[in-house]
């Protein structure tokens, strides 16, 4: 057990959210075909699901297991989880109200509306969306739903291992992007230790490393250009015993790295990932982690709501 998520958990709230996500697809390839060397590599096409990214497995979760009062839910969202919120609550005929901040891209902002939402847009950052829909829920009783920071959250991203598990069993290393560590809390919460798992993180947004450093989660800066995804002020309470306990390490890239990243993508396997979704393979395209010779490595691509 890893802060309450465990295995079976996890496999149940799979198989609960299994009508309404999708089993989204690997692309196994070699290093060598993007000029990283010759180990195993495999994609896991996670910005091909619903909503455009791994959130929408968290956002059912929430839905489907909490009460929903009247008003319905609300979020704060740099605008993946927006995003995610609004499409399952627009599945499932609940009302949702939405707080980003004005960092959030205009792409990421549409497809909130595009879901039938409404939307508030206030504050430079994350953190100023969240206290606005914190004092919405209370004079409201809408239904708060955490991006990260909630349990529900956590046993939802963490089905994406369990069906990465059955995809590619012989995994020996997963590279997972951390913002404010929702995916990468259920993702090691899952695995244990095996495969191991490495968190990626903006050099711009250190909110783990920082966290893992100081012994408890931490305020960190919180720009890059991959700020409206993963640039939360502090990494969430309850994903932090876990990646203490089960997150081999953090490496940290560049603004820089990430660009290349998602140019690399594009040129050599024609996928398009937001700069948040590109992070984790950026790790390997900067060498901040370069794998062994036979390592099986696995890059999850976690959210394509690029700009278009």
């Amino acid at each position: 057990m890893t802060n309450g998520l465990t295995r079976s958990d996890i496999a149940r709230v799979h198989d609960l959210i299994a009508p309404y996500i999708r089993h989204t697809p690997v692309l196994h390839v070699n290093g060598r075909d993007a000029g990283l060397g010759p180990f195993p590599l495999t994609f896991k096409l996670e910005f091909t699901q619903h909503a455009g990214s791994f959130k929408a497995r968290g956002a059912f979760t929430n839905l489907l297991t909490r009460p929903i009062p009247p008003a319905g839910v609300v979020a704060a969202s740099g605008g993946n989880h927006g995003i995610a919120v609004a499409y399952a609550a627009s599945r499932l005929g609940i009302p949702a109200k939405i707080f980003v901040p004005t960092v959030s891209s205009p792409v990421k902002v549409a497809c909130i509306r595009a879901c039938g939402a409404d939307v508030v847009i206030t504050g430079d950052r994350y953190a100023d969306a969240l206290e606005a829909s914190g004092q919405y829920a209370a004079d409201s009783q809408a239904l708060p739903i955490h991006a990260f920071d909630q349990i529900e959250t956590l046993l939802g991203q963490g089905t994406l291992a369990r069906e990465l598990g059955e995809q590619v069993p012989d995994a020996a290393t997963l590279l997972v992007a951390v913002g404010g560590g929702g995916l990468i809390g259920g993702i090691a919460a899952w695995c244990g230790g095996q495969p191991r798992v490495i968190g990626v993180e903006p050099a711009e947004a250190p909110t783990l490393s920082m966290a893992l450093e100081a012994g408890r989660p931490v305020d960190a800066p919180a720009g890059g250009i991959a700020a409206d995804s993963l640039a939360p002020r502090r990494v969430g309470e309850l994903m932090f015993p876990i990646a203490q306990q089960c997150v081999d390490r953090v490496v940290l890239v560049s603004d820089d790295d990430i660009v290349r990243a998602q140019s690399l993508l594009w040129e050599n396997f024609r996928l398009v990932v937001e700069p948040g979704g590109a992070a984790a393979f950026a790790a390997l395209v900067s060498k901040h982690y370069t794998p062994a010779r036979d390592e099986h490595v696995v890059v999850v691509l976690c959210g394509g709501n690029a700009q278009r």
